[in-house]
């Protein structure tokens, strides 16, 4: 499923979307799939599916650590395909992933890998804007999307680019420093949504943890929400993760909803 079609799909429900990141492989491959189910069950609208990486700049401890548990376990870009093609869930699945492995298997090779195994959107979060002709290209023949992130520090200059060259969604950075929970919504969520001007969804993560601060960054002008760490963080207590998934899933859209 493309992403267009899903804001579109919800857009007709009058919801905002619910982005849950997990990373592939952690523990298993078998587990991942499982795992994307359940969080669909709960509400997901759609799923980052990390490609691990041993270098992750921008992600805080947990998500390292799951990084890590899945290299471990031998996850390695073959796999995370074969994965991904398995995954029959309906709804956008997107790489997050870092340029080395991108840049190491072939621009061309990768994206096209993508489309084939169903991910219909790429996040890389260490290339740069002026760099990213190349990947730019093969997601325009393969009809992937290729999502930026803007920061609290992005100026005028460099939205307008991201703005014109990036598809899918707006990734926004809701605060300076890598991922991981915290105990409040950063007050420069508001200053940064009130600075982004464009028709792409604007999709706020790092640091959402709760069904308030779901509803705190919706009302605050968000599409989308994107959650990462707090559900990294159930995966690897490895106590009654399903259920606790959906659980957290379930409250999380609801306050994209406003319930």
């Amino acid at each position: 499923m493309r992403i267009a079609e899903k804001f579109r799909e919800l857009k007709a429900k009058n919801e905002k979307a619910l982005i849950a990141y997990i990373c592939a492989g952690d523990p298993s491959a078998d587990a991942t799939r499982e795992y994307v189910h359940t969080l669909v069950k709960g509400g997901v609208d759609m799923v980052e599916l990390g490609l691990p990486f041993s270098d992750p700049v921008a992600d805080g401890p947990t998500i390292q650590a799951a990084s890590d548990r899945s290299l471990e376990a031998g996850m390695n870009p073959d796999t995370y395909f074969e994965l991904a093609a398995s995954i029959k869930e309906q709804v956008p699945l997107i790489c997050m992933t870092y340029y080395n492995l991108i840049f190491r298997r072939g621009v061309e090779k990768f994206v096209k890998d993508c489309a084939a195994s169903g991910i219909t959107g790429i996040i890389v979060p260490d290339l740069p804007i002026e760099e990213t002709d190349d990947i730019l290209k093969a997601c325009k023949a393969h009809c992937v999307d290729m999502i930026f992130m803007v920061t609290p520090l992005t100026d005028k200059e460099r939205m307008q680019k991201i703005f014109t060259k990036g598809s899918g969604f707006l990734y926004i950075v809701s605060r300076l420093g890598v991922t991981g929970t915290r105990a409040d919504v950063a007050k420069s969520t508001k200053e940064v949504l009130d600075k982004v001007n464009t028709a792409l969804p604007r999709a706020v993560g790092f640091g959402i943890s709760n069904g308030k601060q779901a509803t705190e960054v919706i009302a605050a002008g968000a599409d989308a929400i994107i959650v990462g760490s707090a559900f990294v963080n159930i995966i690897a207590s490895q106590d009654n993760v399903e259920g606790r998934l959906e659980e957290l899933a379930r409250e999380l859209k609801a306050g994209c909803i406003g319930q």
